[in-house]
């Protein structure tokens, strides 16, 4: 599900009252420089939000960053979402302070891959984003 021009598009967004966006602006960067179309929403987003652009710019995958702790319920409802549009095949990943023992809850609401601090470095998460977004699993 690339783009015409055979472009991967990544919607990278910011749900919810978090102000710190540093992380996800250097994620969307390296998605950039790797070629891949990256449309950043910007701060304090809300998951209606969000959906809409993914919808607007006909994502193949979202990432979400998260820091502020709401992750369960912006993720729930970013995933819901999408459902309830038609766009479950969009891949939904995210990052941020999430802890270990809520990542397997959010694999079950849909969320793909989770990507914690220091984790895994820039080039893994490209990597993913590559062998993960559009893919017919999704």
């Amino acid at each position: 599900m690339t783009s015409a021009a055979g472009r991967i598009r990544v919607v990278v967004a910011k749900p919810g009252l978090d102000g710190h966006d540093r992380g996800a602006k250097v994620v969307a960067r390296a998605l950039r420089d790797a070629g891949m179309e990256v449309i950043y929403t910007g701060l304090h987003q809300t998951p209606e939000q969000i959906v809409e652009t993914v919808l607007q710019e006909d994502a193949d995958c979202v990432g979400l960053s998260v820091l502020s702790g709401a992750h369960m319920t912006l993720f729930a409802r970013v995933t819901d979402l999408l459902r309830e549009r038609g766009a479950d095949d969009v891949v939904v990943f995210g990052g941020g302070i999430i802890p270990q023992d809520d990542i397997p809850e959010l694999a079950k609401l849909g969320v793909a891959k989770v990507f914690t601090p220091g984790a895994e470095t820039l080039q893994q998460v490209v990597d993913w984003v590559r062998e993960n977004a559009g893919s017919p699993s999704h």
